[in-house]
């Protein structure tokens, strides 16, 4: 055999317990063949040094919102402003650019950066007369200018409040500008649906945006019909056209927001009752881009104040709120078990995780032979009952530890008095729950690096200590952000370690990750992204192309 590459020199960190470091990898047809010893006589057709740098598996991002993504790469970002003022300057900068265009919109502001919400009227005098829509970072809110809650028809008092959303008002009934959680469907579909070419475009950008952080895989937190995400109907198209097109450099595995199931007819000893057009379930497509979980909702978020508690927030005097209620939930998971799908579902408060987990559980009885491994998406705030659940009835954690740094000084000024609740790792770990870790952006910027430092150094952007006691260890966080990832996909035979037989999938770091300090892993550049045997991030030639 002649290996299409070898990689030498390298400190290599394989995650395989039979062989856990190494210094140089086989790569062929876009597999790993092995590693040191295993490869040592093979010729190659190419030969690359590593220089001495650091070599994992590439990253799986097990939660992030990519078309979302890439579409706010061409949005004002919010995040970057710490006063109403610069955000209001920023709108108005927009505008003033762009005479001619239809929409203004910014994304991931944070109320508690900027000293309060946006509101309509701060809007309307940035960019008179403008459709203006400023997102929260948790997506879970946002808000408008006057003219865009005229063309929903929300300016009066009257207008309908969906259930499990709001909208803000005035003591007279003029709204504030805030609408949050099922309400924001209106507005939202005034946008929407985006093209596919749109959608396209901006999936390429994300993909782009990815590679050069050692991202390698990831999974899409829902696509579809959606008042929290989705930007199309027929959102499985962009994926496959930006793939067709050559723009698709990351694995894609899309879970489809629960809106979208419809009901369907089969023959009556299927007892499938609601489902996609065609049978489509969790299963379908290739390693590259396919369908995995059914997303599904239960609550809102922390930093919203909507995540739905069993006590009300420090801050606020509300227990936060179910954008579903509990046997609406179980029956559509229940009927979505029976059809062969993975749950992930949605569930930040304490309160949610109870909903969650009993809807799962209730799903799993209705179709004892559904073997997916169902999920829990950010199980944020966790009691110590709650931790046995997990384990006991084998749910993944589906966690964000980058949610630590970055909206870890957020959380706990709602949720001072059970801080040692939320944003739980090692606990999780130690309780035997499983756990994947993702991101949630564009709700932070997403660096994998960043992700595994907050969780070995749970420290906030201020300095404060975050719940110390559920750090983990720099191989516990690595194998978290990719073998642990790939387990919750159903992959882990094949993606997440360095391994004859595994997807040549991986990322270079410029220097020694297991010598870093855990305040500076973040600091690492990523150096090359390789796919499949592919360097398809090298911006410094290291495979010498």
């Amino acid at each position: 055999m002649k290996l299409d590459v070898r990689i030498h020199n390298a400190r290599i960190i394989t995650l395989d317990p039979a062989y856990p470091e190494a210094t140089s990898i086989g790569i062929w047809q876009g597999k790993i063949v092995g590693v040191d010893a295993a490869i040592a006589d093979l010729e190659a057709g190419l030969t690359v040094d590593a220089g001495g740098r650091t070599i994992t598996p590439g990253f799986h991002d097990a939660h992030n919102h990519m078309a979302t993504f890439g579409r706010s790469l061409t949005n004002i970002d919010a995040s970057q402003y710490g006063s109403l003022d610069e955000l209001y300057a920023a709108v108005a900068k927009r505008a003033a650019e762009n005479p001619a265009l239809e929409w203004i919109i910014a994304d991931t502001y944070d109320q508690h950066q900027l000293g309060g919400h946006p509101t309509r009227a701060g809007l309307d005098h940035a960019a008179p007369g403008r459709n203006v829509m400023i997102n929260h970072r948790t997506t879970h809110m946002l808000i408008a200018s006057t003219p865009v809650f005229e063309a929903v028809g929300a300016m009066q008092p009257d207008y309908p409040v969906a259930e499990g959303g709001f909208i803000d008002r005035e003591s007279d009934g003029t709204p504030t500008g805030l609408v949050g959680e099922q309400s924001m469907a209106a507005f939202r579909n005034l946008t929407r649906p985006y093209s596919i070419e749109v959608l396209a475009e901006a999936i390429a950008r994300a993909s782009d945006h990815y590679l050069s952080e050692g991202i390698t895989s990831v999974g899409e937190a829902g696509i579809g019909n959606s008042a929290i995400v989705g930007s199309s109907p027929i959102e499985w198209l962009p994926y496959q056209l930006a793939r067709e097109n050559g723009r698709l450099g990351v694995r894609v595995q899309l879970m489809v927001s629960m809106e979208n199931l419809h009901p369907v007819v089969s023959s009556p000893q299927d007892l499938i009752d609601l489902g996609l057009d065609l049978g489509i379930r969790t299963g379908l497509g290739d390693d590259r881009l396919g369908i995995g979980a059914l997303k599904m909702f239960t609550d809102g978020a922390i930093s919203s104040r909507t995540a739905s508690l069993t006590l009300p927030f420090c801050d606020h005097s509300s227990t936060g709120i179910m954008q579903f209620d509990g046997p609406t939930l179980t029956a559509l998971a229940s009927s979505a078990s029976r059809a062969g799908w993975q749950l992930a579902v949605h569930a930040i408060g304490d309160n949610a995780i109870d909903v969650g987990l009993d809807v799962i559980r209730e799903a799993r009885l209705a179709n004892p032979k559904n073997t997916r491994r169902h999920r829990i998406e950010h199980a944020s705030v966790v009691r110590d009952d709650q931790l046995a659940r997990f384990a006991d009835e084998d749910v993944i954690a589906s966690i964000q530890p980058q949610f630590v740094s970055a909206i870890g000084d957020n959380v706990l000024t709602g949720l001072a008095d059970r801080a040692d609740w939320v944003y739980r790792h090692g606990s999780f770990l130690r309780a035997g729950a499983r756990v994947a870790g993702g991101s949630d952006r564009p709700v932070v910027d997403g660096r994998p690096l960043q992700a595994i430092q907050d969780s070995v150094h749970r420290v906030t952007a201020s300095g404060k200590p975050f719940s110390p006691s559920e750090a983990v260890t720099l191989e516990t966080a690595l194998r978290t952000y990719t073998l642990d990832s790939a387990y919750a996909t159903h992959r882990e035979d094949r993606l997440g370690m360095i391994r004859s037989g595994f997807y040549a999938d991986l990322v270079v770091l410029d220097g020694d990750l297991a010598a870093a300090k855990p305040e500076h892993i973040a600091q690492l550049d990523v150096l090359a992204t390789v796919v499949e045997g592919e360097f398809c991030y090298d911006p410094t030639g290291l495979a010498g192309r």
